[in-house]
């Protein structure tokens, strides 16, 4: 487990590697349990997607993925009350029936913000909407560290039977709608499932948004070894296999910021910068890269294909690295993010980081 430097205000994130070996994946019965699966779907919300390999076996991902029909995360920007989220057939179809992502803008930390997956309605609320709202919830953050203005968390499982007109439960939150939570909001709209007719979401005149993958191919960059040399496995050695988890994570961050600092003909001053490519410099090799990229509001489900799809069209000996990072959530600019990397030339192995933030 790897620690970040702490920030000023909140608790750090923490890192957690994982080294093994997973079974190769059955199309027709998606993996849900097990890392890094469960690392994948664990994620609530996610804002980008990358996807690193080789730029020789580019055309085989982009054919399976990108030329596929209706691969593309499709998206809707859509402003709404919380009432209007839970009346009607848009209750009826999209929440009841259906099963749709949803998120409210702010940031969890200090503005009340909403959220809606797998039917649970979550709210994130300062203490005095809290105290207005008149609903039962739990402290929010952790405890001695809430800081000078307290937050709540309040959940209903709307799917549940007692979520219905009529029951007390549901007046309650009824009631907290009109009263205190009727403020529109901007949401971003995902649906899961097939799109009722009529659409209950057109009379609220969403817009439309289209995550397109943005491809970079012909990326020149030093490649280190990928693949944790034997001796460090044999000696089973914990500190030796974290500084090597380390170095190739950093190495694949630089790649996703499009860094000039892994590049195969970077000739920085070392008194601005002392990064090198991990590994010993003859073992470090050139060759060129593609990175495809997605970003906008796409549900873990979407990334869980993704990584099932590169799996079967990759040759075992291709080597390959999928990150997945989630909306900030606070005022420190903080995430979860979850990479997976196949080494070359295995057939199960992968390296899994899975950072969280403390909230």
């Amino acid at each position: 487990m790897l620690s970040f430097p702490t920030p000023t205000i909140y608790q750090s994130s923490k890192c957690f590697v994982t080294y093994g070996v997973m079974g190769h994946p059955d199309p027709r019965q998606l993996p849900s349990k097990g890392k890094p699966w469960s690392a994948l779907l664990a994620q609530d919300f996610v804002h980008k997607v990358d996807l690193i390999l080789p730029e020789e076996v580019t055309e085989l991902v982009k054919d399976r993925i990108i030329g596929k029909l209706g691969r593309t995360p499709v998206f809707h920007k859509v402003i709404m009350t919380l009432g209007q989220v839970l009346e009607g057939d848009f209750f009826t179809e999209y929440i009841k029936i259906g099963n749709v992502l949803m998120l409210s803008e702010g940031s969890m930390d200090f503005e009340n913000v909403f959220s809606l997956k797998e039917g649970v309605l979550t709210m994130h609320l300062d203490k005095e909407t809290y105290e207005r709202a008149g609903l039962t919830g739990k402290p929010h953050g952790v405890k001695g560290k809430r800081g000078l203005k307290p937050r709540w968390i309040v959940q209903f499982d709307l799917r549940g039977p007692s979520m219905l007109h009529g029951k007390k439960g549901f007046d309650r939150l009824a009631y907290a709608c009109k009263n205190v939570f009727n403020t529109p909001v901007t949401w971003l709209f995902y649906n899961l499932a097939k799109t009722p007719t009529p659409d209950p979401l057109s009379r609220h005149y969403p817009i439309k948004y289209t995550s397109h993958p943005e491809v970079s191919e012909g990326i020149p960059t030093k490649i280190p070894l990928l693949k944790p040399p034997p001796a460090i496995l044999d000696r089973k050695n914990s500190l030796d296999l974290d500084e090597f988890a380390t170095d190739i994570y950093e190495w694949l961050s630089l790649i996703r910021l499009d860094s000039p600092r892994v590049n195969g003909d970077d000739k920085v001053d070392p008194y601005l910068s002392g990064y090198a490519v991990p590994g010993d410099p003859e073992d470090v090799q050139k060759g060129k890269l593609c990175r495809i990229s997605w970003q906008g509001f796409i549900p873990p489900k979407w990334t869980q294909h993704t990584l099932v799809d590169v799996i079967h069209a990759l040759p075992s000996k291709s080597w390959f690295s999928l990150s997945t990072t989630s909306f900030v959530r606070g005022i420190t600019g903080d995430s979860a993010d979850c990479t997976i990397l196949r080494p070359p030339n295995s057939t199960g192995d992968y390296f899994l980081w899975d950072i969280k933030r403390h909230d």
